[in-house]
């Protein structure tokens, strides 16, 4: 894969990024002039490197902000939000479709993935010339948990595509590189994520470094995607049981700096700092309350029961003032029916900082994108353990801990459901949980839904002959038409494209 090739410098030249958030983050030069003869000679070079690593997190996820993992963009591809400007890509691969072609995401996780996996790969073939002892077996069981990471991604995006661990400077990219199945893909993400568990500390997550806790969770997301649900309860039940994270007494707190800095409940997260490291441009502040990029659909409103404290947590309403935490001193600016508005839509409440006023380009935001909470856990131990036991006393304790966090306090189930009717209760549970998280496509994806619920939906129904559209084949997503092209022909297009 000549992709590995134009990024050979990998672990090397990332360990020399900028933490600036920048458009051009990966835009180090020379690429070709950095090598193992240079770097690899002390522990800061260790250090410089991992940070690197890291740094992936970052990159450019489209033509919108700075970072691929501004997971609110993900919505834009569900039934949960209509993205006005099509921040990541959804839009236009719910309305034209997916191709080859495709820009937003559906181009930027297989490219940035692998570029992200070359620099792992070089990482762990060097690492140990400068490091020995604990301080080793911690920094490449982050760097094994990173490699599942990425791969996770491209195996629940894409399905098949090449796994390849050996380092970019020793390959041979005059030779084609073979596919691997999905399957293998995940099995192959499974045994990253042991070893990672087996040497990442078991303590709380406080420093953007991955921790055990962490590595597990992924290993819950990658058993569900292969429906070992047995397994993924189990494991779920190991964070459960660790103790080491909880639920914040403020759900809304999540979303925030403030309140992120001290969360018992965030497990991985991709880490802002202002002034050095801040969504590009006051992106995420713009795009999300001035420009109706992440417009909540009716039909996710429809969906929070009555009473349910999460809805105006989550989104603003007609009406809202600065009693409710309207950012806008003018009430017309981003109201449904105005600007930059359609009607008939709701503007997020959702990573704002409260009190923020008038939120336009200047404005240096820093809230942390969480990319795993221990919400999701807790709803995901109970999804798996219904499905492998049925609807016992733990899978309602979970739900309902969910349900009664305080400010939230949402009544519990209805006893005596069955394995059926409590699957719904999850997936609803979920869906007004975790909104706005990069959660809902992946979800509905995996529960095998997707098309049922996004084809031929009408996001606003003011507008009921604008329908989104989902085919069979996005099941695995195209390999971008560039990497086809870079590969002159060794790399093989996944059906239907």
């Amino acid at each position: 894969m000549k992709i590995l090739h134009k990024f050979l410098f990998a672990g090397i030249a990332a360990a020399t990024l900028s933490t600036s958030c920048k458009k051009d983050l990966l835009d180090v030069n020379p690429r070709d002039q950095l090598s193992t003869t240079v770097f690899w000679k002390s522990e800061k070079d260790a250090d410089l490197a991992l940070t690197g690593l890291y740094n992936y997190l970052y990159a450019t996820g489209g033509n919108w902000g700075c970072s691929q993992y501004e997971i609110m963009g993900w919505d834009g591809y569900t039934d949960d939000v209509y993205s006005q400007h099509d921040y990541g890509g959804g839009r236009a691969a719910t309305s034209s479709g997916i191709t080859p072609n495709s820009g937003g995401y559906v181009a930027n996780y297989y490219a940035n993935n692998y570029r992200a996996l070359a620099a792992i790969n070089s990482f762990l073939a060097n690492v140990d010339k400068v490091l020995t002892g604990d301080k080793l077996t911690q920094y490449k069981a982050e760097a094994h948990f990173l490699r599942a990471f990425n791969y996770l991604y491209l195996a629940q995006l894409y399905g098949n595509v090449p796994l390849i661990t050996e380092d970019p400077f020793t390959l041979d990219f005059n030779k084609g590189i073979a596919k691997a199945s999905k399957t293998a893909i995940l099995e192959f993400v499974l045994d990253e994520l042991d070893i990672a568990i087996a040497g990442l500390p078991d303590v709380g997550y406080t420093t953007g470094h991955a921790v055990k806790a962490t590595a597990l969770g992924y290993k819950v997301r990658a058993l569900m995607e292969l429906k070992q649900f047995a397994t993924a309860a189990a494991t779920a039940k190991q964070i459960i049981d660790g103790n080491k994270f909880s639920l914040h007494t403020n759900y809304a707190a999540n979303f925030y700096k403030a309140g992120q800095r001290t969360s018992p409940e965030i497990m991985f997260s991709v880490v802002f700092l202002a002034p050095n490291i801040v969504h590009a441009d006051a992106a995420l502040n713009v795009a999300m309350h001035r420009w109706g990029g992440f417009a909540g659909t009716q039909n996710l409103i429809d969906e929070y029961e009555e009473g349910d404290p999460r809805l105006t947590m989550t989104w603003f309403f007609a009406g809202d003032g600065a009693d409710k935490g309207w950012p806008f001193d003018d009430p017309a600016v981003a109201s449904p029916g105005s600007g930059e508005w359609p009607a008939n839509f709701y503007i997020p409440k959702k990573w704002l900082t409260p009190g923020v006023r008038n939120p336009d380009y200047g404005l240096q935001g820093d809230n942390d994108y969480v990319l795993l909470r221990y919400a999701d856990i807790k709803l995901l131990y109970a999804e798996a353990q219904n499905e492998a036991a049925g609807p016992d006393a733990s899978v309602y304790q979970q739900v309902n801990e969910v349900r009664d966090r305080p400010g939230v306090e949402m009544p519990a189930l209805p006893t005596g459901l069955s394995q059926a009717e409590m699957r719904e209760r999850i997936r609803h549970e979920r869906r007004v949980e975790l909104p706005l998280e990069g959660i809902r496509y992946f979800d509905l994806r995996r529960w095998g839904i997707a098309k049922e619920k996004i084809n031929g939906f009408a996001p606003n129904p003011v507008f009921p002959d604008i329908q989104l559209k989902y085919e069979e084949k996005y099941e695995y997503w195209p390999i971008p038409q560039t990497e086809i092209d870079r590969n002159k022909g060794l790399l093989e297009q996944n059906p239907g494209y």
